[in-house]
């Protein structure tokens, strides 16, 4: 596996090669976005199939609590910058040496990604059609 550049975001910076976001205040420490947030550490990559599989990776990390133990203070929690290469690096690594596993993983996050989606876009009109039924009892 290639080496993962990582660092700090400075707000208004541009990338020129394949990256994405990671937050690194807050109790959601950890979570990989496309966006950029304010506080965040950005990982540079030189392919975009390379973003692709590291990204997964994060947010796995991410959703299953794994920066959780490596927060600190005590009203903020944040994530430092070495805390972060020095735990995500080799986990990395250690994760994409069963490249067809995580592959099958990837595709089944995905889909269950996909999934969440659909179901919260049925909830949502639901919601609509419940909301437009009562409606008319209040304006009777």
């Amino acid at each position: 596996m290639d080496t993962i550049f990582i660092k700090t975001h400075q707000p208004g910076a541009h990338y020129a090669k394949p990256h994405f976001f990671v937050l690194s205040k807050g109790l959601n420490s950890g979570k990989p976005s496309n966006e950029p947030f304010t506080n965040s550490f950005v990982l540079v990559f030189q392919t975009e199939a390379q973003k692709e599989d590291i990204f997964w990776i994060a947010m796995s990390l991410w959703k299953s609590k794994f920066w959780m133990p490596f927060l600190r203070g005590s009203v903020i929690p944040f994530l430092s910058l070495y805390e972060f290469k020095k735990e995500f690096n080799p986990k990395a690594t250690r994760l994409m040496r069963e490249h067809e596993l995580h592959h099958k993983n990837i595709q089944a996050l995905k889909l269950l990604q996909e999934q969440e989606a659909h179901h919260a876009k049925n909830i949502h009109l639901i919601n609509e059609i419940r909301n437009a039924i009562l409606l008319r009892y209040r304006n009777k």
